[in-house]
C-alpha cells in the first residue's frame, strides 16, 4: 500500500483554513452588500414624532411647515405630503389660518394608484379605472372596495404631525379597516 508524505508542495491545513475563511468572509461580505439595498427597499422609512407619528414632508423630504403651507393655498384645497409609511397623504385647508384635523391617504384601495383630486368635480378620481371618492376620502363610486384611510393631523411646533386613525371612521360609522 501507499502511504502518502507531507510534500512541500501541499500546504499545511492551517494555510488551507486560512484560504477557505478568507474565501467565505470575501464572499459573504459581497452578498451582504449586494442584499442590504434590496432589504432597505422593502422595509418602509419610519419618521420620529412621538406616539406613532410621522411628521409631514414635501416634495423635496423636507419637514412641512404649517405657515409656510397655508400662504397660498385657499379654504377647501387639497395638497400631497409624504405621509405615514411615507405613502402620500392630502392635507385639508380648514381656513386661512388652520387645516382639518384629519388627513387622507391618496392610495386608492382598488389596485394603488394615485388618486388626485378634481377640483372642478370636487372630488378624488381615480386615472386607473374610474373609483371615485368624495371630498373627505369616502367611496361613492367603484370598482374601489372601500374608502380612503384616515390620519389624525395636528400641529406641533409649526409642523404638521400625523398619526394612525384608530376611532371610528366619521365618514361611514364604521372601525376603520385599514388599522
Amino acid at each position: 500500500m501507499a502511504q502518502f508524505s507531507e510534500s512541500a508542495d501541499v500546504p499545511d491545513m492551517g494555510r488551507r483554513q486560512f484560504m477557505n475563511l478568507l474565501t467565505f468572509g470575501t464572499v459573504t461580505g459581497v452578498a451582504l452588500g449586494a442584499l442590504y439595498p434590496v432589504v432597505k427597499y422593502f422595509i418602509p422609512p419610519v419618521s420620529g414624532a412621538a406616539g406613532g407619528g410621522a411628521t409631514a414632508k414635501d416634495e423635496l423630504g423636507n419637514d412641512v411647515s404649517v405657515s409656510k403651507f397655508l400662504e397660498n393655498r385657499n379654504t377647501g384645497d387639497r395638497n400631497l405630503v409624504q405621509g405615514l409609511k411615507g405613502d402620500p397623504t392630502y392635507i385639508v385647508v380648514d381656513s386661512k389660518e388652520a387645516i382639518k384635523d384629519y388627513g387622507i391617504n391618496a392610495i386608492c384601495t382598488h389596485l394603488g394608484c394615485v388618486v388626485p383630486w378634481n377640483v372642478a368635480e370636487n372630488k378624488f378620481k381615480c386615472p386607473c379605472h374610474g373609483s371615485q371618492y368624495d371630498e373627505t376620502g369616502k367611496v361613492v363610486r367603484g370598482p374601489a372596495p372601500l374608502s380612503l384611510p384616515l390620519a389624525h393631523t395636528k400641529v406641533n411646533d409649526d409642523k404638521i404631525v400625523l398619526t394612525p386613525w384608530t376611532e371610528t371612521d366619521f365618514r361611514t360609522g364604521d372601525a376603520p379597516w385599514w388599522s
